[in-house]
């Protein structure tokens, strides 16, 4: 994107400083669907929904000697509700890059879903669900919101409280890595240590070909208490597998996950009086997706299955097709089914039929 005269005049008001000294850039996306969701057991309905619209600044500032400033400062905008911006988990950062690699902190996408992204290829939010992704269900601890540990549906994408680090590239071969660290927040229990979450990557990336694997752990109480003689099990751990391949008309993406870093995993680890109630495997899901481009169109399909581990539960199988006709670079339209199997007592969820009709206008 090129720097404007608005996008300066948007750095002004927020630091005149800012554009005296670095490159700012004004960016945004505006993406918005009418939706039909038939999720068991609620009954079908008709929405206009967000997709995670967004604007922010982001830009670089030379120090001299190879070493430079980088910032990003992203909010969730909300196109549908009548409202301004969004509390949400943007990206927020501010670091330095050089020969060294990469170092920044704030609020920042995980290296975990820098794997998983090889599958991340349809518009609307609900492609990758709890249900999809095992990095989309985690959701913070919740269960105690007392903890303020609810880092939002889909925290994986983006963690706060975060240092992050990313190698040089060596020969297309790179690395990641992220601790979490609130501190502050920590009960006297032991919810969990100093440093909440650590995740690191390791990454492939020549020409067509992309291969990675992440782990992701949080070291907590073995055994936290929740009242009523209940508690959960904090250890819990979490690794992906991405593979992918873009060449031509072309992209095919695969992507396995196991472990217990998911609201699956939070249940499978429920104790009473510090027994545990719930057994079951670690977590499962394996998920491919494809898409071909022919002139201004692309169709796009994907499949996926997760096994949520806990005894005697069904697995769920999840079913997408999409079509996209691209206006311009930075202008398309969508068409997208979502389809969910998940017929079982065990699960928290049940069947899902959905169909998005929705545009998207980047600037």
């Amino acid at each position: 994107m090129k720097k404007s005269v608005l996008a300066l005049a948007v750095a002004a008001a927020l630091s005149a400083p800012l554009v005296a000294q670095a490159d700012t850039i004004l960016y945004g996306s505006a993406r918005v669907s009418v939706d039909y969701n038939d999720d068991d057991p609620a009954s079908g309905y008709w929405d206009v929904v967000n997709n995670s619209s967004r604007i922010g600044v982001l830009g670089s500032e030379e120090l001299g000697g190879g070493l430079s400033a980088v910032y990003q400062y992203e909010f969730g905008v909300d196109m549908t509700e009548g409202g301004n911006l969004e509390s949400s988990n943007r990206p927020k950062f501010v670091g330095l890059k050089g020969g060294f690699g990469t170092l920044t902190l704030g609020t920042q996408e995980s290296p975990y879903y820098h794997v998983a992204s090889v599958i991340d290829i349809f518009n609307t939010d609900k492609s990758l669900g709890a249900t999809a992704f095992l990095g989309g269900s985690f959701n913070g601890f919740s269960l105690n919101p007392t903890a303020d540990r609810d880092y939002g549906e889909g925290s994986l994408f983006r963690l706060e409280n975060s240092l992050y680090y990313a190698t040089p590239d060596f020969n297309g071969f790179s690395g990641e890595a992220m601790l979490v660290m609130n501190g502050a927040k920590n009960d006297p229990s032991g919810y969990s240590d100093s440093i909440d979450l650590w995740n690191i990557a390791a990454k492939y990336s020549s020409g067509p070909f992309f291969a990675g694997v992440s782990y992701i752990q949080l070291d907590g109480d073995s055994s936290y208490s929740i009242g009523n003689g209940l508690a959960l099990d904090l250890d819990l751990s979490q690794w992906n597998v991405g593979l992918g391949y873009a060449a031509g008309a072309f992209t095919i993406g695969l992507m396995y996950e196991q472990g217990t870093l998911n609201e699956f995993g939070l249940l499978n680890n429920v104790k009473v009086n510090n027994v545990k109630v719930f057994g079951g495997d670690d977590a499962t899901n394996v998920y491919l997706a494809g898409s071909y481009t022919f002139g201004n169109n692309v169709v796009s399909a994907a499949y996926g299955q997760l096994d949520p581990g806990t005894d005697g539960s069904d697995s769920i199988d999840n079913y997408l097709l999409g079509y996209q006709y691209n206006f311009s670079k930075r202008t398309r339209m969508w068409v997208e089914y979502i389809g969910r199997s998940a017929d079982s007592n065990t699960t928290l969820y049940g069947d899902q039929t959905a169909f998005s009709i929705g545009t998207r206008v980047d600037f």
